[in-house]
């Protein structure tokens, strides 16, 4: 057994293992209310960055964003720069720096605005068009907009689409005609609009002109759906093009993982130029050089797959010459920006169970992390400064800075100090043990609050969905560890084989392989876990998971039986059959289980958890929500039906307004309650000597 840490990040100071208690323990009414910090925007002076804080309106059951400003030298405190109450979203700097641009719904639709800084004046509305705008940039000189809104392909003004909106909704009768695949997807049924790419004049008065479509052509939404934003265009530094990122594939959208960057000129009416056609696989992120000569960008190899290794892109846009930056760098790079300098880049990537952030220099491939312990949650860069937002396993996300090459780091922001002074987290360390096939896997245990030496605790042993994907240090806001180490239990998590941060060949290694070894790596770790950590009670835990760990808590109750003593699953796959033709992103199931079912049913019934039903007898609770898309209803439905038919102990928890994740403050809770509930049945919170 080597340890890979042995010291514990307890609210972003060192703390000893032993964890000591403050007022009361971490819970989940806590964790809704906890302002987030996203969004880092650098000044273009580089002495101020602007950020995006998420409050929680408990009366109201929602979260509202504001956006706020902070010096970058860490002397001041931050300001609110938005009024309360007024969601308001995506700060971006006007290039002179003496305004900012959002997005707010403060008067319905949501549209763009513009705040004046250091002078008197109120935020004044930008855009009043007759649709919403998802997403904007700035150019570079402030004289245009690019903005993304949903419209009808068909329709050549945002008057008609609004139009033919109204008229669907004074029609009485409200049957939908599709004519192609792909109806539905994460959590909205589609209508025929596509999020087309835009730009507007700015005029004198300070107002956006009406927009032209500079996107017409492709049948795409730009930015992608359903997490694409703004990130995914870049204007060159002197504003006479865009780049942006498309997915053109109508015929065949469900299965291709096929993005592009396309190239288009912000004056005239040139078509989009496609400049990486010859991939089939994923580009995305494009980003400017400084001296606009070059394009950088990330790209996946192999078409079909998402969880592809994303490799640094660089093309001389004079010559076209293009090469991989750090070949040999085996991570997955996300998000890209160029240093000031145009020699390097930065970007962040899962790396041994944590997210870094990374700077890349572009002539020699020497990849540098910045950032340390925790998890990167968004950067931004601007002369001098690099400004990020981070967290770890007993911290939620705050504001640091730092520079260019990761000198004199310091915290700009300290949300929830008052509330955080109130609660106590558990002690967290990193273990490793030797997993399938003898390599070495990683996996982290967090010791309940309150924990006593001699003491054992029962266990909640969390399983990551994805599957590629990593549960690691970082401050997560629906399956958060700390919630269960405040009730009195112990936690165990694995970053089993198809994990991602530990090398491509690591994440490649559970396809076809679903239910093998990550399986064992499970198994392998929560031996290692218990042999290693006394204070475990192994008599007494259970195991839980969402997604593909939901996948994987049906096949652990066929396959592993008498490993737990309840079981909880949220939004899992009961019968891999059956999920294949009813989810959305048809690209996941053929990659993994080997192309899709009607050719390659052996890949969708070797760890199929339907055909080892007979097998059951841990008792589980069953959770998911009726706008989960990806994984449909029906998959948590047709599990506890088995459950109930075979005489299991079980129940099942379902929320009509919730996707596949729990979002709403209320519904997370209720979630936690009923969760807390299940294993206080089963296993019992109470600490017992060892």
């Amino acid at each position: 057994m080597r340890f890979v840490s042995l010291m514990v990040l307890l609210a972003g100071v060192l703390a000893p293992l032993s964890g000591a208690v403050a007022a009361r323990p971490f819970d989940v009414e806590d964790l809704v209310n906890l302002a987030r910090v996203t969004d880092p925007q650098v000044s273009p002076d580089g002495r101020a960055v602007a950020y995006v804080l998420r409050e929680t309106d408990r009366a109201g059951d929602r979260g509202v964003t504001g956006i706020w400003r902070v010096s970058a030298d860490g002397d001041s405190s931050p300001v609110r720069l938005t009024a309360p109450g007024a969601s308001a979203s995506q700060p971006r700097w006007a290039p002179d720096g003496k305004a900012l641009y959002f997005l707010s719904s403060r008067d319905g639709a949501a549209q763009v605005w513009r705040l004046p800084l250091g002078e008197p004046g109120e935020a004044r509305q930008v855009t009043d068009y007759p649709v919403a705008v998802n997403a904007f940039a700035v150019s570079p000189s402030g004289n245009q907009l690019a903005l993304s809104m949903d419209v009808f392909l068909d329709c050549t003004d945002l008057d008609c689409t609004r139009e033919r909106l109204d008229a669907r909704a004074a029609d009485p009768a409200t049957g939908v005609l599709h004519e192609r695949v792909f109806v539905r997807h994460w959590d909205n049924w589609k209508d025929g609009r596509r999020a087309q790419l835009f730009l507007a004049e700015m005029g004198e008065d300070g107002r956006a002109a009406a927009p032209r479509r500079v996107s017409a052509g492709l049948d795409a939404d730009i930015p992608t759906r359903p997490f694409g934003s703004a990130d995914e265009w870049a204007f060159s530094p002197d504003g006479s093009a865009l780049l942006f990122v498309a997915r053109v594939e109508p015929q065949g959208e469900p299965w291709s993982t096929n993005t592009d960057i396309y190239r288009v000129a912000t004056h005239g009416e040139p078509a989009p130029e496609n400049l990486t056609a010859d991939n089939r696989a994923s580009d995305t992120s494009p980003a400017w050089s400084p001296d606009g000569g070059r394009m950088a960008w990330l790209a996946m190899s192999r078409p079909g797959f998402e969880a592809d290794r994303y490799r640094i892109m660089l093309r001389d846009l004079a010559d076209g010459g293009t090469r991989e930056v750090a070949p040999a760098w085996d991570r997955s790079a996300h998000g890209l920006a160029f240093a000031p300098d145009g020699r390097s880049v930065f970007t962040w990537s899962d790396d041994l169970g944590h997210r870094r952030l990374f700077r890349v220099e572009l002539r020699s491939g020497d990849a540098t992390p910045l950032s340390g312990d925790g998890s990167v949650a968004g950067f931004s860069v601007g002369p001098g400064v690099l400004a990020f937002a981070r967290q770890n396993l007993a911290a939620p996300a705050q504001l640091f800075a730092t520079s260019l090459r990761g000198r004199n780091e310091r915290q700009l922001t300290s949300h929830n100090a008052a509330l955080l002074g109130e609660i106590a987290f558990g002690a967290y360390e990193q273990f490793s043990f030797a997993g399938a096939g003898g390599e070495t896997v990683y996996g982290w245990v967090v010791k309940p609050v309150g924990f006593q030496p001699g003491q054992r605790y029962p266990v909640a042993f969390i399983i990551h969905g994805g599957p590629q994907g990593s549960m690691g240090n970082s401050f997560h806001y629906r399956w958060n560890p700390q919630t269960y180490a405040g009730k009195g239990y112990a936690v165990v998590f694995i970053d089993f084989h198809g994990s991602t941060g530990y090398g491509q060949d690591f994440t490649d290694s559970i396809t076809g392989d679903w239910g093998g070894k990550p399986l064992e790596d499970l198994q392998r770790g929560w031996a290692a876990a218990q042999a290693s950590y006394p204070f475990l009670d192994g008599e007494r835990a259970c195991a839980l998971g969402a997604s593909y760990g939901g996948y994987m808590i049906n096949w652990v109750a066929g396959a592993w039986p008498d490993g737990f003593d309840c079981l909880v699953n949220h939004s899992g796959i009961f019968d891999n059959r059956s999920m294949y033709y009813s989810t959305e992103e048809l690209w996941f199931p053929e990659w993994e289980m080997g192309g899709p079912q009607f050719l390659a049913p052996e890949g969708f019934e070797r760890h199929n958890p339907v055909n080892k039903v007979a097998d059951w007898r841990t008792p589980m609770l069953v959770i998911h929500g009726a706008k989960d898309f990806r994984v449909p209803l029906e998959q948590g439905l047709a599990t506890f039906n088995a459950l109930q038919r075979r005489g299991i102990p079980s129940q099942f928890l379902y929320f009509p307004d919730e996707n596949h994740w729990i979002l709403k403050p209320a519904n997370s809770v209720q979630w936690h309650r009923v969760v807390e509930a299940w294993l206080a049945e089963w296993t019992g919170p109470g600490a017992t000597q060892e």
